[in-house]
């Protein structure tokens, strides 16, 4: 495997039309947490699904775990999606989800070996979900379900974790448990984590570097690199400022972008929010 878990090379993606971001150059050490920033539209998620190999770059590639990526995905990637509600009439129970991580069948009914159950039972424990495991999903709250993603993330003890929005809908506490699941096997397994949010606080500390993407163009840097007033108002052409209050980093005035997709493009932006976002 290359030294690096992630090497995106001249990376560029269009979209109906309009230039999402081009000439990304990204190398991603072991254990290193990218936070990835920008407007709706931006193409944040596009990047993620681009290095799962769920979206063709218009130009350049992506190296993932030492191979390029490939149309059929890698599970050896764990990928966290935003925490959407699941059916609340789903006959999955807790184990289920996690389970689709474990046996490979991720699309479908798992029907685990004698083995996995207790690799399930682990990972149940890992990322406390033990108590309702056995519980059917659409009956958990958010940050349950959000427990049980992780776990069935984790399931292939990644050294490559793509996070989208993890913490969308999630309380404090929920947000706080969440964030230290991902801090725990990055450092455990020095696994590498690329994670989209719209609000840099929560991971801030945590965080290596950040990937600001807005305007099909990007930034790359260290947090006090990149979140400066300077910085964000040479990105987006117009004047931002970064404001520090309460103890958090808020961004105002950076303008919001058209969502270039209804079906693939999910991320969210308030003007006005509480958070270092655009």
């Amino acid at each position: 495997m290359s030294a690096s878990p992630l090497e995106i090379r001249g990376a560029g993606l269009r979209r109906d039309g309009r230039e999402l971001w081009s000439g990304l150059d990204l190398t991603v050490r072991p254990g290193e947490l990218i936070t990835v920033l920008g407007p709706s539209g931006s193409g944040k998620t596009t990047l993620l699904r681009a290095i799962l190999g769920l979206e063709n770059l218009s130009e350049g590639s992506i190296v993932a775990l030492g191979e390029p990526v490939r149309a059929k995905g890698n599970r050896r990637i764990g990928y966290i999606p935003q925490a959407r509600p699941l059916a609340r009439d789903s006959a999955l129970r807790g184990r289920d989800l996690v389970a689709l991580g474990v046996d490979g069948h991720r699309f479908g009914l798992p029907f685990p070996r004698r083995g996995d159950r207790a690799r399930i039972d682990r990972l149940l424990d890992a990322v406390g979900a033990s108590a309702f495991a056995d519980r059917p999903v659409g009956e958990l709250s958010g940050g349950e379900q959000q427990r049980l993603r992780a776990g069935q993330a984790l399931a292939d003890d990644p050294l490559l974790l793509l996070c989208d929005e993890p913490l969308t809908s999630l309380d404090l506490a929920n947000q706080q448990d969440v964030i230290a699941l991902i801090d725990r096997h990055r450092r455990q397994r020095s696994a590498a984590v690329l994670l989209v949010t719209h609000d840099i606080n929560p991971v801030l500390e945590l965080t290596d570097r950040i990937l600001y993407l807005a305007n099909g163009r990007f930034t790359l840097g260290t947090p006090d690199e990149v979140l400066t007033s300077e910085t964000l108002s040479a990105l987006y052409g117009a004047p931002v400022y970064v404001l520090r209050a309460g103890g958090r980093l808020v961004v105002v005035g950076a303008p919001d972008v058209e969502e270039s997709s209804h079906h693939h493009e999910h991320d969210h932006h308030d003007h006005d929010g509480d958070g270092a976002h655009a």
